[in-house]
């Protein structure tokens, strides 16, 4: 009997914490191309269209995005792709061809 409690104790324990506590206001930085104040627009107002995003500040000098974001709503892999769509490229999400063509010839960034 009182190995099967430290069994079940066990068990729990590890389910527990394989649950990923979301947080509402979670802090992110992301890496995102891009070249001049009206890049800078563009991702923050694309970075605000995902529901649950609180903030979104970009830097044309370091390319950093860093937001505030409800995981409860949304994820960080939700903001890359809207970023994607409006043409910037992340680590993770790139933009299509057709999308980064889209961009004006001022913020067409160095692709790698």
């Amino acid at each position: 009997m009182r190995n099967t409690i430290i069994v079940l104790l066990l068990i729990f324990g590890i389910s527990a914490q394989a649950q990923e506590k979301k947080s509402k206001n979670a802090r992110h930085t992301i890496e995102v191309n891009g070249n001049c104040e009206q890049c800078k627009k563009r991702i923050e107002k694309a970075a605000y269209s995902v529901s649950g995003v609180k903030s979104a500040s970009w830097s044309v000098e370091t390319h950093q995005l860093d937001l505030i974001l409800n995981e409860e709503k949304s994820s960080v892999t939700d903001v890359k792709k809207a970023l994607a769509k409006v043409g910037h490229d992340t680590d993770e999400v790139k933009a299509t061809d057709q999308d980064y063509k889209n961009l004006h010839s001022c913020c067409q960034y160095d692709r790698k």
